[in-house]
């Protein structure tokens, strides 16, 4: 999808005066993406709440971003087409990475079919911080 911002040249990155390292500190560990994926009722977000709730009781903050909560919200205007699946694939994504650069354990669950959209968010994130758990799920393309 293109975006709709006005002119791109008005738009700046704004460098976070409060580095990574010094977020990751503060909490004691280290901001990652858990990507978790397979079919439709094949236990993906049962197992993204009980690893929330296990890193929880071990003194770790994270968040689980849920792809049908995120279809309630922030991707209620996709669709189930290809294109929507990589569009909500690719926001997923990034607002993962944002968990991720502050310093949380993000725990992604949602169907992601194509590889080349999990690449793509794999991609986001840096320092090989994006681990993928593949619930019996064969890749479309």
């Amino acid at each position: 999808m293109m975006s709709t911002v006005g002119n791109p040249a008005n738009i700046f990155w704004h460098e976070n005066p409060v580095r990574k390292a010094e977020r990751e500190k503060l909490l004691n560990q280290q901001g990652c993406v858990v990507w978790i994926t397979g079919l439709s009722g094949s236990g993906k977000s049962t197992l993204a709440c009980s690893l929330g709730r296990e890193l929880q009781t071990r003194g770790k903050l994270s968040y689980v971003l849920d792809g049908d909560n995120l279809r309630h919200g922030l991707n209620k205007n996709l669709g189930f087409s290809p294109e929507s699946r990589t569009e909500n694939i690719r926001r997923t994504g990034e607002v993962a990475n944002l968990f991720a650069d502050a310093g949380l354990i993000c725990i992604a669950s949602l169907i992601s079919p194509y590889r080349k959209d999990r690449d793509a968010c794999r991609a986001l994130v840096p320092d090989n911080k994006f681990i993928e758990a593949n619930l019996i799920f064969t890749d479309l393309l």
